[in-house]
């Protein structure tokens, strides 16, 4: 029989063991022991809903057992080896994402994170372009490599306060401003993007991107934009990277979040959702750009046997499952009842936005700072509820709804029902 130390016990080995910067949700955090699809479950036997599905990870859900078998069988047969030597899964990963991706990007290098995803992305454009600069948008969120970290325009996740500043990076307002219509923010970070790429879009690589501000705090430019973006691009021979690490394979709607605008990017990144809680990620690019990438490289634990048989497996499962039509329909359904709660409670100001089963409620907004505490208030009564959804934004005030994506229609209602009561208590 397992015997757990409890979550006092876990805290007090954190505070002995880990850096101080390794913090937790909650002020009476749970132990998790177990998890079955949507569902997560405590030492104590307490079942959790999973609203944030490890920030976008578990999208097929926690241990689904048909890609739980196919990974635990790789592991009995062929755990690892190197790019070094010749196996089958990972060439049949890269062939299967090939039909997935989109427009014409075809070739995957395969890593192990985001973060070096974003850092591969970055890199290949430096070495097809023969440029050194990078455009990205404000407060965004592409990793913590110092590369990516340069490229980061959430102040909280530009760890190294030696970083070098805008001599290589040129940060853009994003397409959202409080008190803004979509379409003026949209022109704004528009008009600043002309007047980058007038001043200097001869030394720019490329522009980095989330196609919906994740840890931003869910924001998502109006439908027009990154097609003006890549016209703009284009006209300066600048490539487009969209980070897909939180909206990629069915989160938004779309197998890929660019695809809902009709855009297809140069470089897209991947990660989280590809492996299902198996650490896997990689770059994909086009035939042309990827041809510029020649000189010695590789990723010891990138694509290897497990991992990718994995991530086939979770391709496998969403296509089976059409989870990318699942998100937007029920997407829609958990929209609409978080709106009917900002239309009930008008005094804590929430602002609903994102799509699919990638959603924010922003708390607040006129005042951050209560907002915040808001909302680790309703993080912590949900939690005991028996509901975990997370929090985001730019002050911390944003409540995320990312749950996998085979959450059901009666979880919705019932955490949406629970929100309801826990909104009533606080307004």
């Amino acid at each position: 029989m397992q015997t757990y130390i409890g979550p006092e016990g876990v805290l007090q080995k954190r505070q002995r063991y880990f850096y101080p910067c390794t913090s937790h949700f909650y002020r009476n955090p749970p132990q998790l022991v177990k998890g079955e699809m949507q569902y997560l479950y405590g030492h104590d036997g307490t079942r959790y809903t999973d609203f944030f599905a490890g920030v976008s990870v578990v999208a097929t859900g926690h241990c689904n057992p048909e890609i739980a078998e196919r990974t635990a069988e790789q592991l009995r047969t062929l755990q690892h080896t190197c790019t070094i030597y010749l196996t089958q899964p990972n060439v049949e990963l890269a062939e299967r994402l090939a039909g997935v991706l989109p427009g014409r990007l075809r070739r995957t290098f395969f890593v192990n994170s985001g973060s070096e995803a974003n850092e591969g992305a970055l890199l290949l454009a430096r070495l097809h372009t023969g440029r050194r600069g990078f455009l990205a948008l404000e407060q965004s969120l592409h990793g913590r490599t110092y590369l990516t970290m340069s490229v980061t325009g959430l102040q909280m996740w530009r760890t190294d306060s030696q970083l070098a500043e805008a001599a290589d990076v040129t940060f853009i307002p994003r397409p959202y401003e409080r008190g803004m219509s979509a379409d003026e923010a949209g022109r704004r970070s528009i008009a600043a993007l002309r007047a980058a790429l007038a001043a200097k879009g001869g030394e720019i690589a490329a522009m980095i991107a989330e196609p919906i501000q994740g840890n931003g705090g869910i924001i998502a430019p109006p439908d027009w934009y990154f097609a003006e973006v890549k016209r703009l691009l284009e006209q300066h021979g600048v490539l487009l990277i969209a980070d897909e690490i939180q909206t990629g394979f069915g989160r938004t709607g779309q197998m890929f979040a660019m695809d809902r605008y009709g855009v297809a990017p140069d470089i897209v990144t991947m990660a989280k959702a590809l492996g299902g809680g198996i650490p896997v990620a990689g770059f994909a690019a086009t035939d042309e750009i990827a041809a510029s990438f020649t000189r010695p490289s590789a990723s010891t634990f990138g694509g290897n046997p497990v991992s990718s048989v994995t991530a086939l497996a979770v391709l496998d499962y969403i296509e089976a499952h059409r989870l990318p039509e699942r998100a937007e329909r029920l997407g829609a359904q958990l929209r609409g009842g978080l709106e009917r709660l900002a239309a009930r409670f008008p005094q804590l100001a929430l602002d609903v936005r994102g799509a699919g089963l990638m959603l924010g409620a922003e708390l607040c907004a006129d005042e951050p700072q209560r907002g915040a505490g808001l909302v680790d208030d309703v993080l912590e009564a949900m939690k005991d509820r028996g509901y975990l959804i997370g929090k985001n934004g730019v002050n911390r005030n944003v409540l995320a709804f990312q749950p996998p994506l085979v959450i059901a229609e009666a979880d919705i209602d019932g955490m949406l029902s629970a929100l309801e009561a826990v909104l009533a208590g606080l307004a």
